[in-house]
């Protein structure tokens, strides 16, 4: 009777110690060894605490930078009272610089290249330069329209500010980049009659009106109890003289 349950013990003892191997060998497996998950936890903890630092860091550079501008734009009662006050100066002087659109009664003058007669020809005694509009004839237009006291002048479609320099380049003109052909029309606010009065007394203005009755060059004026003048819409660029440097020899 003491042989078998010698036996029985001999084969389970074995058994029990080799599922008992397969099971730990299981444990350790799916939990990914513990060893390797203790050694990430500290890595994590510090990629999270740098990168706090550096939002810390955009955050104060942003911080800084806000208070910059609002020192600079705005932000506290005087800076803001200083720049209404800018504004305001600013929009008073853009009606004067011709930077917003303008009307009022004026007058309109219009300027043309000589036509042909009813024949289809020119006078003989004339000569290429005799049957345009020039650039001095628009120029003692427009300097006997402001000695006048207009209020603003607009010619073609561009409104005349302190930088416009009409050009004429062969029988057109070039005013601001953009060129046109006659007729040309040149529009202005104020008193008519004073401005016509200007245009009389004009030597450049009197000489062409002799080329007119001469050549058949054209020219009218025209009061209107209304004009509307455009603002000027393309940007402002001052440019100033520079001293030229030293000359080598």
């Amino acid at each position: 009777m003491d042989k078998p349950r010698r036996s029985a013990w001999r084969f389970g003892v074995p058994v029990v110690c080799l599922l008992a191997g397969l099971l730990l060998a299981a444990t350790h497996g799916v939990s990914g060894g513990g060893e390797i998950r203790r050694s990430d936890a500290p890595r994590l903890v510090d990629l999270v605490r740098e990168a706090q630092k550096s939002v810390n860091r955009l955050t104060s550079e942003r911080d800084s930078l806000v208070k910059s501008v609002d020192n600079h734009h705005g932000g506290s009662p005087s800076a803001d009272a200083a720049l209404t006050a800018i504004t305001n100066r600013s929009d008073k002087l853009a009606v004067d610089a011709g930077m917003d659109p303008l009307r009022g009664p004026g007058l309109v003058v219009t300027l043309n290249d000589a036509q042909r007669d009813a024949e289809g020809r020119f006078p003989r005694d004339a000569s290429p330069d005799d049957l345009v509009v020039h650039q001095q004839d628009i120029e003692g237009v427009l300097d006997a329209l402001w000695s006048a006291g207009a209020e603003g002048i607009q010619m073609q479609d561009q409104r005349i500010i302190g930088t416009s320099a009409p050009r004429c380049v062969g029988n057109t003109l070039l005013l601001n980049g953009r060129t046109y052909s006659p007729p040309y029309i040149v529009t202005a606010i104020g008193d008519a009659g004073a401005m016509q009065a200007a245009l009389a007394a004009s030597p450049l203005v009197t000489l062409y009106k002799q080329y007119v009755v001469r050549f058949g060059l054209g020219y009218t004026e025209q009061p209107r109890p209304q004009i509307d003048l455009v603002g000027h819409s393309e940007p402002v660029r001052m440019k100033f003289a520079k001293p030229a440097g030293p000359v080598g020899y």
